[in-house]
């Protein structure tokens, strides 16, 4: 990141993506060995999960249909039988998806802060590091899933208060339901994003949890506009290729297997190249906003905080030792 911090708020949206593609570039090999370790295994499961899914889901439909079209001993068992198993699945799939999500996340914004503050920097020393950031993240996750929670609770609420009071309103009722869809989808991206900054707060300064959320929340005022742009552009990419591995890999047995395995591949890297961008663009994002607020990070206070992840349990630094004196 060679670029000066007073520089970095003068960043548009084609300027962050740019920025990004260039700290990859540059640290080729890094990366490399970043996404062999975490990015890799995580797109691995996440694909794995959509295949067996569909196959449980296939199953269950033809056991069901099944039970209705004949009668025989124990079909509700069986079918119960499976929905447990997949129950099982989803259980273990979902535990390391979060587990590989906060190893990649940790490796990737701990990388780029380290060039940040012109510190050498070896894979092995990652790798070392990232099990003591992990833990920091792994509050700030919980964290904003509890908020994520409280909110859908309360649209839910919502919800059922549209359907008792103005729902038979057919016009009423339709108008009524299309702005609450409006302002739960943008209250939705928005919370994603500050959840994606927090993570990044949660690496580089003291604080983490709620305390990073209230953080990630100041720091995208004046930038809201460009923080969710730049967030969410990758997800409809995100979003075809999980179509395109789908229609071609898991539903595509008329094309036969050779090239189901070539679609297999290409998306696995697809998926793997867009997760590495995502999680360097929201550390690009993080130093734009740091710098639209006219706040500097000290290169030599950034280094001693990141050493403490060196030296072992991690001890709170001081806001003004790490942080961010306003220019």
């Amino acid at each position: 990141m060679d670029r000066g911090q007073e520089e970095m708020q003068f960043l548009g949206f084609f300027g962050i993506f740019k920025e990004s593609y260039k700290i990859i570039s540059s640290w080729r090999k890094l990366f490399t060995n970043i996404t062999l370790a975490f990015i890799l295994p995580l797109s691995f499961i996440y694909l794995v999960h959509v295949q067996v899914s569909s196959l449980f889901s296939s199953k269950l439909q033809l056991d069901r249909i099944r039970s209705d079209a004949t009668e025989f001993e124990n079909s509700s068992n069986l079918i119960s039988h499976e929905a447990l198993y997949f129950l099982l699945f989803n259980f273990v799939y979902f535990t390391l998806f979060f587990i590989f999500s906060l190893l990649s996340t940790a490796a990737v914004v701990y990388t780029i802060a380290c060039i940040h503050a012109a510190r050498e920097l070896t894979f092995k020393t990652i790798i070392s590091v990232v099990p003591k950031v992990w833990k920091r993240l792994l509050v700030t996750f919980l964290s904003i899933f509890f908020v994520i929670f409280l909110y859908l609770v309360v649209a839910a609420l919502v919800l059922i208060i549209w359907a008792v009071s103005v729902g038979q309103m057919h016009v009423m009722g339709v108008a009524v339901l299309a702005v609450l869809v409006v302002l739960f989808t943008s209250g939705l991206f928005y919370l994603a994003t500050i959840w994606h900054l927090a993570t990044t707060v949660s690496v580089l300064e003291e604080t983490y949890g709620f305390a990073a959320m209230v953080k990630s929340k100041n720091l995208i005022k004046g930038k809201l506009g460009l923080a969710i742009a730049v967030f969410f552009i990758l997800q409809p990419a995100m979003g075809l290729n999980h179509m395109a591995f789908k229609r071609l890999v898991v539903e595509g047995t008329d094309m036969g297997m050779a090239n189901r395995v070539v679609y297999a591949i290409i998306c696995f890297l697809l998926l793997s190249t867009g997760i590495l961008f995502q999680l360097v663009i929201q550390t690009v994002v993080y130093f734009v906003c740091k710098s639209y607020h006219h706040e500097n990070i000290d290169k030599s206070a950034l280094s001693d905080h990141l050493e403490v992840y060196m030296l072992g349990d991690y001890a709170p630094l001081k806001a003004k030792d790490v942080q961010l004196f306003r220019v």
